[in-house]
């Protein structure tokens, strides 16, 4: 097993290649890095000169095709979820104080800026030009590391069997010759190991990139009905869909949907899910046996 770790996009990423070592699997190894570094370069809201900085400042642009294939995905998936996974909350991340890398977050005494509901504007033409509304800013960060993950994954798959991780987002191209790929979830009362011999998975939580502002914990998994912070009953959600990128939206749609209202979205979507209540039980939703 070929493995590489390093730090990008503000989290850890891990690469795997089932294979034993050489030349091709080396530039594969390489590729897929350097991969992931180029979408942090374009898609990081905390570097002024990356194209999603300038989007957001500039308020119109003509898109990189990188950056059309995230926003086009990540409007898809809004739609796809009625806006329990919304793009355009980009604001309502920064009034609740992520508005830096958050290695260099600090709590802070004043309080957070008012809530800015999801649902802007957001116009893509034929041409790759895109278009936001008045005061609407665009937040990639969850989906863009699942995009990254699931082009490195595919970089690595010509070499052989692979797995990537993005913090905590997983692409798999398998399949591995013995057994699938296997990861282990916290549900809180122990751990449940789930298969993925292809395709991604993302999980959401509310335990983790968190601060204070005014003394109260804020985080960054915004509710884009109310343009705050989440309070769902849901501390974590788990989902599994063929692209990484997908996971990440829906893992996300279903933590802000709350255990009993996930739980029939991930049915009905025929999501594999795992929910992780505050209190209570794990709850597993979307075909996971």
């Amino acid at each position: 097993m070929l493995r590489r770790r390093f730090q990008a996009m503000g989290t850890d990423v891990e690469l795997l290649l089932d294979v034993t070592a050489s030349d091709p699997a080396e530039a594969a190894l390489a590729a897929a890095r350097r991969e992931i570094e180029r979408l942090e370069a374009g898609l990081s809201r905390f570097r002024p000169e990356s194209e999603l900085s300038r989007l957001n400042r500039d308020g119109a642009a003509t898109l990189s095709p990188v950056l059309a294939q995230v926003v086009a995905l990540a409007l898809a998936l809004r739609t796809r979820t009625a806006g329990l996974f919304d793009p355009s909350v980009g604001r309502a991340v920064r009034a609740a104080g992520y508005d830096r890398s958050f290695e260099l977050l600090r709590d802070r005494d004043e309080a957070p800026g008012p809530g800015r509901p999801g649902g802007g504007g957001v116009v893509v033409a034929t041409d790759g030009s895109i278009t936001l509304a008045p005061e609407v800013e665009l937040d990639l960060g969850g989906i863009a590391k699942g995009v990254a993950a699931d082009r490195a994954c595919a970089l690595l798959a010509s070499a052989g069997p692979a797995l990537v991780n993005v913090g905590g987002d997983l692409a798999a191209g398998g399949p591995r010759r013995d057994v699938p790929w296997t990861v282990s979830l916290d549900t809180g009362a122990g751990a449940l190991t789930l298969s993925l011999p292809y395709g991604g998975l993302a999980t959401s939580g509310l335990d983790r990139r968190r601060w204070r502002r005014g003394g109260r914990w804020q985080h960054h998994v915004i509710d884009p009905r109310t343009g705050r912070p989440s309070r769902s009953d849901l501390l974590r959600a788990t989902a599994v869909a063929p692209s990484a990128g997908e996971a990440e939206a829906m893992a996300t749609a279903l933590l802000v949907a709350g255990a009993g209202r996930g739980t029939a979205l991930a049915n009905g979507w025929s999501v594999p899910a795992v929910l992780v209540p505050r209190h209570g039980r794990a709850i597993l939703a979307g075909g996971v046996a």
